[in-house]
C-alpha cells in the first residue's frame, strides 16, 4: 500500500437517495477504525474517469456510534466533486479519509442553558449527528434547531427529526427540543418565512422559540452559506456574543470547510 493510500479508506455506497433534483442523500459504509465527535467532518474522495481524485469535505449527518456513515450533498452545477458524486449508485466506492477533522462539536462550550443550532441548506448535516448523540441532550436544557432554506420542499431529514424525540434514550428529554424551519423564497405553513438573519434582527426568531437569545444563557453554532455565518456572527457580536476558542471559551462555534 502507498502513503497516499493510507491516509484513505475504500468505503461501499449502501444508499444514494435523492430528494430534490439539486439535494441527495448518501450512506455508505463506515471502516471500523474510523471515528468522529458529533459535529465533525470528513474528507471525501471521487475517482473521476481519467483516474484522478477529487476531495472535499462533508459533516457526517450519522451519530458516531452509527456502523454506517451518512452524508447530505447539493448538486452545483457544473461542479468537479458534486457532479461526479450525485452519479455514484449504491455498490459504489467512496474513498473517506481515515482522519475527522473540525471543531463544531460541543466541547467548544463549557457552560450555557440553551443551544441554538441556526443551518441553512446542507449546514443542517453535523447538527443532525449532534441531536443523535446524548450528549446534547444532558448538557442543555433547551435545544433549538433552525433550518432555513430557499423552497419548503429543501427541508430534508423530517422524519428524522421528528423521530429523535421518540427513540428510546431521548423520551424523557423530548421536552427539551425545538425545530423551527424558515424558508425564504415562499410562505410555507408551519415555517417562518425569512432570512436567519432577518429573524435574529426583527425578534421574530426569539419569539417563535419563546427565548431569548443572551451571552449570558445562550450558546450558538453556525453552520451553511458563508454569508449568512458571516452576517450572524456580526449581529451576535452586537449582542456581547464571540467565538469559542480553546483558549478562550465563549458563546459562538462555527465550521469553516468551503
Amino acid at each position: 500500500m502507498t502513503a497516499s493510500a493510507e491516509k484513505f479508506t475504500r468505503q461501499t455506497l449502501l444508499d444514494v437517495r435523492p430528494l430534490t433534483p439539486n439535494l441527495f442523500t448518501l450512506r455508505a459504509t463506515r471502516d471500523p477504525g474510523f471515528r468522529f465527535r458529533a459535529g465533525q467532518f470528513a474528507r471525501l474522495g471521487v475517482t473521476k474517469a481519467d483516474g484522478s481524485t477529487v476531495w472535499r469535505a462533508y459533516s457526517m449527518v450519522s451519530s458516531p456510534y452509527d456502523e454506517f456513515l451518512e452524508f447530505f450533498s447539493i448538486v452545483v452545477p457544473g461542479g468537479e466533486f458534486t457532479s461526479e458524486l450525485c452519479r455514484l449508485e449504491v455498490g459504489d466506492t467512496l474513498l473517506v479519509d481515515r482522519q475527522a477533522f473540525g471543531y463544531l462539536t460541543l466541547d467548544r462550550f463549557v457552560d450555557g442553558r440553551d443551544l441554538w443550532l441556526l443551518s441553512t441548506g446542507t449546514g443542517v448535516a453535523p447538527f443532525l449527528s449532534i441531536l443523535q448523540d446524548f450528549e446534547v441532550w444532558e448538557k442543555f436544557e433547551r435545544i433549538i434547531l433552525v433550518y432555513s432554506v430557499r423552497e419548503a420542499r429543501e427541508l430534508a431529514y423530517q422524519e428524522l427529526i421528528a423521530g429523535l424525540v421518540q427513540r428510546d434514550y431521548l423520551a424523557e428529554f423530548a421536552h427539551k427540543l425545538q425545530f423551527i424551519p424558515t424558508v425564504t423564497r415562499e410562505h410555507h405553513p408551519g415555517a417562518l418565512n425569512g432570512r436567519i438573519t432577518t429573524l435574529i434582527e426583527n425578534g421574530e426568531l426569539e419569539r417563535a422559540a419563546d427565548v431569548a437569545l443572551t451571552a449570558e444563557h445562550s450558546r450558538v453554532m453556525l453552520c451553511g452559506n458563508p454569508q449568512m455565518i458571516d452576517d450572524t456572527r456580526q449581529l451576535l457580536k452586537q449582542r456581547n456574543m464571540h467565538l469559542s476558542l480553546s483558549r478562550r471559551p465563549a458563546q459562538v462555534a462555527v465550521e469553516n470547510y468551503w
